[in-house]
Order: structure tokens, then sequence, then C-alpha cells
């Protein structure tokens, strides 16, 4: 959401697809939350924010992000903060279903 800071080297290499983010353009109250916002209100913003997202050419890239960094907060890669919740909790599932 919004422009990158200016990254040293490598590092910069790792957050070039937040460049061609549909979100960009967009402000970022759109994505996270106020506090005390319930009901209808958070229905509505959420579904707006992944109407972006769906829009986006680097929602793949933003939802691994959000996963790798377990981002607590927001709307990221079409996902909210309980969706993801719910993939790393089966992810963190899965590895032992396999081993029994």
């Amino acid at each position: 959401m919004g422009r990158k800071p200016d990254l040293p080297g490598p590092m910069e290499q790792a957050w070039v697809w937040q460049e061609e983010a549909a979100c960009a353009s967009y402000d970022t109250q759109l994505f996270f939350h106020p506090a005390g916002e319930r009901g209808r209100d958070f229905e509505d913003r959420e579904r707006a924010a992944k109407g972006v997202c769906a829009t986006c050419p680097v929602l793949v890239n933003c939802r691994a992000y959000a996963l790798a960094a377990r981002e607590p907060y927001g709307v990221w890669g079409g996902l909210s903060e309980d969706e993801r919740a719910t993939v790393l909790r089966r992810r963190r599932r899965s590895p032992a279903r396999i081993a029994a």
C-alpha cells in the first residue's frame, strides 16, 4: 500500500512487486480497519478492499508475502486477517498429517 521505501541493493528486489500493486493508488484506510469498526461498515470496507485485490496483477506475490510475514492486520493478497490465520493454521496441521 503506497510507495515502497528506497531500499538498498538486493532487498529492493524483494519489494519491487509492490510498485505494480493495484492498491498503490488507494488510501491505506481501505485495507486496514479503524479501531471499533464493526458490522456493515466493516463488511463493506473489507469487500471493497478485496475487490481491489481481485484486479491486482501481483495478488499472488502480496498473499505470499503476507503469509510469510504473518501480517496481523488488514487485507493482503485478497485475504482478511481471519482468512490468513486459517491458511496458516491449515499449513501447520498439514505436515503432522503427512508424517502420521
